[in-house]
């Protein structure tokens, strides 16, 4: 045999894969087959990889669906809070609308019924909390089981797909126990409840007095006003000024209302009107009757002058003192003033050696005067009267007689507002002495209103459910599925099988600021109103009331005193005393300091978070076993197949402590805004029939089944 040199035999290799054009079919052939059997396999390892991680999928899904029971739970616990606030809210609103009600005798037999609802309601409230916080208590206690079944429903649903899939899995809250809930009675609202019922007779009784005596000031007022300006252009002060002194202007000014007018207008016009006439005074004639008659006039307005001065009128809110000096009708009223014993008038004496008084100094007869005397010293001693002026006693008591006797004179309509004034000053102090006292008593509840709404709304049910922290889902898909699946072929081995798989996932709550929880709240009173159709008197008040403390419940302290000043428009609390007003704003006041925040009632909806991130906030040994395992996995990853097995123990005998019999629904409590013969609001919590079906049996089963799997694939490839 020839021996082959080295150079042929490198030329033989390169002819079998390669010619002089660098290819040949040898060549061609090995690349085809290299190149399918890679695809082949980059295909059947991504068919494997998408089998497997569908019960990844499922897990997110089963851990969604656990955590979405703490969503409902949410939403029930923040309902009855709602209900709690509320009816507090409102029982004191419908009291303080009671208080404002006992201030005006219009009002006063509503208030009994407003503050019978205040305390029913009141009442209401404290045993609707007591109830909701117990069964919140066990809804919260059954939490775990709830969220283990919704997991498990999940796993379910998923079962029975071309595949073969047969998932079981489990929902692990946490943390997996909540803080229990306890609400106190309203202290502050009952011991406001106690002094009301102490005091709402005499408020009712000084308010009453208050009442008439300031609906009879008032009617004095509108007479004084009328004898004033309010009958122009008939006779009147206004209408006898402008026509016997012409007085015009600010000097005599024309109110048209009461409202607007004060005594202090009538006095301001009299003064003018009197320095009018002093400063005008002059005789008619030459004659010697009418020079004395004028001179008597002129010492009439001016004594009026000197004692308008020390006149006046003094009025507030709360008092009116008012000096109007009355003018002498008559010579026996004449004889009590300065008119009978200032020494003005000329004395002479007569032939006969009688004294002699006259009128004036312009007196014939009185050219001889030496002295001069007091009207008070002529009656009392032996005086003749003068036969020119003809002047004694009564002389001066006719100046004012006739204008003080007949309308058409100015001191008749003064008189009469003088005497009105004086009547307006006594029905001013008999309303305000009891009017004060009301302010003083009511003031005083309100204050303690005050302090009891900002009791209440610190009293709040706060939540801390099993599960607040998120959910933990532990998932395995036991069916046997070919690894081919479908996509068999020669260049890859088909004889083997995906055996058991298994996935872990967490969720947790956020707030999506949706209005699904005040759509919850606002639709509380819905059913009431279509039972009982549109309420009137202090029902439908109280309804409306409550409407308004849930709507304020969502939307705070605005809302809160809008509720409030709707209720007070729908009193009609206009008084002459003004307790009416004056306790509106007082409640207003009162609750203004309240300072109620809007409360959290966005939904809750459960997101994906790591695993890790939930279970680090659980302090129980579930939390710390779940990520010591964890963190063993992630250091040795192909050491640790036993994750679940490490976990389980804890869970499920946790799940099995919290099981109880639920019926289709757990009723909170029934509330009765008027008492037991009232209409009844239900508050509800329906439970879902696939968790009335679940038993403590298959709690066990479930998590045994999940054990034995991993028991059984522990330290075995999951596919082969």
């Amino acid at each position: 045999m020839a021996v082959r040199s080295n150079h042929q035999a490198r030329n033989a290799g390169r002819d079998l894969f390669k010619d002089e054009s660098g290819f040949t079919t040898t060549g061609m052939v090995l690349s085809l087959l290299i190149t399918l059997a890679l695809v082949f396999t980059a295909a059947q390892v991504y068919r494997i990889n998408s089998a497997s991680a569908e019960v990844q999928d499922v897990a997110d899904a089963a851990a969604l669906a656990a955590e979405n029971q703490v969503a409902e739970y949410m939403i029930v616990a923040r309902f009855c809070d709602a209900v709690v606030l509320s009816l507090s809210l409102t029982g004191l609103v419908v009291t303080g609308l009671g208080l404002a009600a006992m201030c005006t005798p219009a009002t006063a037999t509503v208030s009994e019924a407003l503050i019978e609802a205040g305390k029913n309601l009141i009442r209401q409230r404290d045993a609707f909390a007591e109830r909701s916080a117990r069964v919140l208590n066990r809804y919260q206690e059954a939490l775990p089981f709830l969220a283990a079944a919704a997991a498990a429903g999940v796993c379910v649903a998923n079962d029975g797909d071309s595949d073969g899939a047969d998932y079981i899995g489990i929902g692990i809250l946490v943390d997996t126990k909540g803080e229990p809930i306890s609400v106190s009675a309203d202290g502050k609202a009952s011991e406001l409840l106690e002094d009301i019922d102490k005091q709402a007779d005499e408020i009712r009784e000084k308010a009453k007095r208050a009442e008439e005596a300031a609906q009879e000031a008032n009617r004095s007022k509108e007479r004084a006003f009328r004898r004033d300006c309010g009958d122009n252009p008939s006779y009147c002060m206004y209408e006898r000024a402008s026509h016997l002194a012409g007085l015009s202007g600010g000097s005599n000014p024309l109110y048209t209302s009461v409202d607007a007018w004060s005594f202090s207008v009538a006095l301001s016009r009299a003064k003018a009107y009197y320095r009018v006439r002093l400063e005008a005074e002059a005789p008619a004639d030459y004659s010697l009757d009418e020079q004395a008659r004028s001179a008597l006039r002129t010492r009439f307005y001016r004594y009026v002058v000197e004692e308008l001065k020390g006149a006046y009128v003094h009025e507030s809110e709360e008092s009116f003192e008012a000096n109007f000096p009355h003018l002498p009708s008559n010579t026996a009223e004449m004889r009590f003033t300065s008119l009978y014993t200032d020494p003005v008038y000329p004395i002479t004496e007569a032939e006969s050696g009688a004294l002699v008084m006259h009128a004036w100094p312009g007196c014939p007869e009185a050219a001889t005067s030496l002295e001069r005397g007091s009207i008070a010293q002529m009656e009392s001693g032996d005086f003749e009267t003068c036969p020119v002026c003809g002047f004694t006693a009564a002389s001066m008591g006719k100046v004012a007689a006739a204008s003080t006797s007949i309308e058409n004179g100015f001191e008749y309509h003064y008189e009469a507002v003088a005497d009105e004034a004086a009547v307006y000053q006594r029905a001013r102090h008999d309303a305000d002495l009891p009017k004060s006292q009301v302010e003083e008593q009511v003031g005083g509840l309100f204050g303690k209103l005050s302090e009891a709404a900002r009791e209440t709304v610190g009293k709040r049910i706060d939540p801390k459910p099993p599960g607040r922290y998120g959910a933990i889902a532990l998932v395995v898909n036991a069916g046997s599925t070919s690894a081919a699946g479908g996509f068999s072929s020669s260049f890859v081995r088909s004889g083997g099988s995906l055996g058991p798989r298994a996935a872990v996932a967490a969720s947790t709550l956020v707030d999506e600021g949706s209005d699904e929880g005040r759509t919850v709240v606002n639709s509380l009173l819905d059913g009431l109103r279509e039972d009982g159709g549109a309420a009137i008197g202090a029902a439908g008040m109280v309804l409306d009331a409550w409407s308004w403390m849930l709507k304020a419940y969502s939307d705070g302290q605005a809302s809160l005193l809008d509720g409030v000043e709707r209720g007070l428009n729908d009193l009609p609390l206009a008084s002459a005393s003004g307790l009416g007003a004056w306790a509106s704003g007082k409640l207003s006041d009162a609750i203004e300091q309240v300072g109620l925040q809007p409360a959290e009632i966005g939904a809750l909806k459960p997101l994906l978070v790591n695993s890790a991130h939930v279970a680090a906030k659980d302090e129980g040994s579930f939390g710390s076993g779940y990520l010591s395992v964890k963190q063993h996995v992630v250091a040795h990853p192909m050491m640790s197949t036993d994750l679940f097995s490490a976990v389980l123990t804890d869970a499920e005998s946790t799940a099995l402590a919290q099981v109880d019999e639920f019926g289709d629904s757990v009723e909170i409590a029934s509330i009765e805004l008027f008492g037991d013969g009232g209409p009844s609001i239900p508050v509800t919590v329906p439970i879902p029939k696939e968790v009335r079906d679940w038993a403590s049996g298959s709690i066990v089963e479930l998590f045994g089944r999940i054990r034995s799997y991993y028991v059984d694939t522990t330290g075995v490839r999951v596919w082969e």
